[in-house]
């Protein structure tokens, strides 16, 4: 048993560094709280194994004190799935913020009330799997594990009700498949886990033994609902999180060129450009920030090759065009840069007029579409050349 729990909770945590943002991106409450969950729940099955159970016990010298660990964990997870299911809902910040802290009061209690409870029972006698059935009529123990168990039912109606109501709205793509790999999750937590376990305690009451409902069904019945239904709040969270990492490669793609021609005018040192053997595992955000920093640093020290003539000219042009006045310093400035990187590799006419201050306000893609533009505009004249000397080579040989 304690392999199975142990690949849910190394999945579990394989999900919560899968979800990590990248360092510069800006946190947002429900990143955080979808990261916190699937890292809690790892935790909880991490406690919750045997093995784990017996070294715990071992290393602190007290019988079943992996208990209130367990116990007090899975109230945590509770927890953190109804805080994660207040931001995923949204709403104004100040009543999400004051449903969190209600969450986190109550459950915070719980954990306390278990703690308490464990440190008054007598429970001398080590169990590793059956621990709710063996002491199910021990006091205080006995509230310990009703306490528990109570709490983890509330949240999964809670959740169950919530995603319920949510489906039944108009809600579509990748989030109505989350909900109902939520809903499918809590259905095999309730059933499988909770139900499982509460019976078998209330049957210890009444003098019977299902104690297999305990100790064989619930663990791997918790395991699978706790992967399905974190599947199921995950998998938002990454198709969005891929969405914008495939625009961030696309923008990486189209900023190329524009790096490629004024990287020879840079003379201070990129901007921890990656080298080719790193760039496998970064992100294309990373990328991005990293190459627009380039970019944006070799554009400033094109100040000196700027001719403020050249965006006059383009200023009027603009306007005798009808555009607006914002479009033509948008083509003003485009068409400084543009002449500013040829006057630095030395195809410029005359010197140049530099502003005393130039700032970069035009968007780097715009600027690259229009730098591959010219260069594909440049290229033609030679292409044609070349094929022309190809022909003349071949009647030569004719």
């Amino acid at each position: 048993m304690s392999l199975v729990v142990y690949m849910a909770s190394f999945l579990l945590a394989l999900a919560a560094i899968l979800l990590r943002r990248p360092r510069r991106t800006p946190r947002s409450p429900l990143s955080i709280a979808t990261r916190a969950t699937a890292f809690i729940a790892a935790v909880c099955f991490f406690w919750s194994a045997p093995v784990t159970l017996a070294a715990v016990n071992h290393a602190t010298g007290i019988p079943n004190v992996g208990a209130p660990l367990t116990y007090g964990s899975i109230s945590a997870l509770s927890c953190s799935l109804i805080i994660l299911l207040i931001h995923w809902k949204g709403g104004p910040q100040e009543q999400i913020r004051r449903m969190t802290r209600l969450v986190v009061a109550v459950y915070g209690t719980l954990i306390l009330a278990i703690v308490v409870l464990f440190s008054l029972a007598d429970a001398h006698t080590e169990r590793l799997t059956d621990l709710d059935t063996y002491y199910a009529n021990t006091p205080f123990m006995r509230e310990m594990i009703t306490l528990y168990l109570m709490g983890h039912l509330a949240s999964t109606i809670v959740l169950s009700a919530v995603c319920l109501k949510w489906a039944r709205d108009e809600v579509t793509g990748l989030l109505r498949l989350g909900l109902r790999l939520i809903l499918v999750g809590l259905l095999l937590d309730a059933l499988g886990f909770t139900v499982a376990k509460v019976t078998a305690v209330v049957a210890r009451w009444m003098g019977y033994d299902l104690d297999f409902l305990s100790t064989t069904v619930a663990p791997p019945a918790a395991a699978l609902g706790a992967l399905v239904y974190s599947a199921g709040f995950v998998l938002p969270r990454l198709a969005s999180a891929a969405a914008a990492e495939r625009q961030s490669l696309a923008t990486y793609r189209a900023l190329r060129p524009l790096w490629s021609a004024v990287k020879d005018v840079a003379t201070a040192p990129p901007v921890a450009e990656p080298t080719w053997w790193q760039l496998w595992w970064q992100l294309p955000s990373s990328r991005v920030y990293l190459l627009e920093a380039n970019i944006r640093d070799a554009l400033l020290q094109l100040t000196a090759y700027i001719d403020q003539r050249v965006g006059r000219t383009a200023f009027e042009a603009a306007v005798e065009r009808g555009e607006q006045r914002a479009e033509a310093r948008v083509a003003a400035e485009k068409a400084m840069i543009i002449d500013g990187i040829r006057r630095a590799s030395g195809k410029g006419d005359g010197p140049a007029d530099p502003p005393e201050k130039f700032r970069v306000t035009i968007d780097l893609v715009e600027l690259a579409h229009a730098v591959d533009r010219l260069r594909g505009a440049a290229s033609a004249p030679d292409q044609v050349k070349a094929r022309r000397r190809q022909v003349s080579d071949t009647d030569v040989r004719s």
